[in-house]
Order: C-alpha cells, then sequence, then structure tokens
C-alpha cells in the first residue's frame, strides 16, 4: 500500500504557539501505508505497525491549555496528543505500548490523538 500522508489542521492559535518548538505545516503530519502509522510532529515521533491498531475514536472539544504547543501527555491513561486545533482529532488505541514522548523511550503510550484535517479519511486509512 502506498503511503498516504494526513495533514494536521492547524488553528491560528494553535500555529503560533507551536511556532518556537519547530511544529509546523511542513513538519507536522500522519502516514499510512506500508504496514505502518508513522507521525511527525516537529521534532517528535511516533511509529509503530499498523497491526498494533485495535481501534479509533473520534474525539474533540480539548481543551486550549491542555493541547496546545508540544505533543501532551495525559496523566489518566498515559495517552499522548498531538494537537494543533481543539475542535476534532482521532484517538487511536494501540494492543502494545509506543513511545513518542520520550526520546529515551521509557514512557510509553496505549494511545494517541491526532487533529488531522481529514478526520473520517484518516480514521479510514488505519482501519476505523
Amino acid at each position: 500500500m502506498t503511503p498516504h500522508r494526513f495533514e494536521f489542521a492547524f488553528d491560528t492559535r494553535y500555529r503560533l504557539a507551536a511556532l518556537p518548538l519547530g511544529i509546523t505545516p511542513g513538519t507536522a503530519w500522519v502516514e499510512v501505508g506500508d504496514g505502518r502509522l508513522r507521525c511527525r510532529f516537529g521534532l517528535w515521533r511516533l511509529d509503530t505497525p499498523l497491526d498494533n491498531v485495535t481501534g479509533t475514536t473520534t474525539t474533540g472539544g480539548y481543551a486550549f491549555l491542555k493541547t496546545v504547543g508540544p505533543p501532551h501527555l495525559s496523566f489518566t491513561d498515559h495517552g499522548v496528543t498531538f494537537a494543533t486545533n481543539g475542535d476534532r482529532g482521532v484517538c487511536v488505541s494501540f494492543a502494545t505500548t509506543v513511545p513518542a514522548i520520550d526520546p529515551t523511550g521509557r514512557i510509553r503510550h496505549p494511545g494517541a490523538t491526532f487533529t488531522v484535517a481529514d478526520v473520517d479519511g484518516f480514521a479510514s486509512a488505519i482501519g476505523g
């Protein structure tokens, strides 16, 4: 399967806050293909086999202060959020936890949320 790239949907407020962190439309995307789910979000990366995906949920209404800027770690479930707007995204669940927020890989995530522009297309591409 040829990889399909999904761009993030940037809200102006999120874009301005992310810029000093190197998170721009050119450095933030999610790619699905060749049996893998890959995300780049400025300096941060997430890479896992598509077989590791157990489900997707469309979510939204994210609090600005809890999602603006770098990827955010949920203290409740250790999920990671890659947000560029507060409106709508896709939460992806994993069978085996994945590294993303921590360069050492010690912090691992059971799920990740992505605020891509094509929420429905992205969910469909990963089998949601």
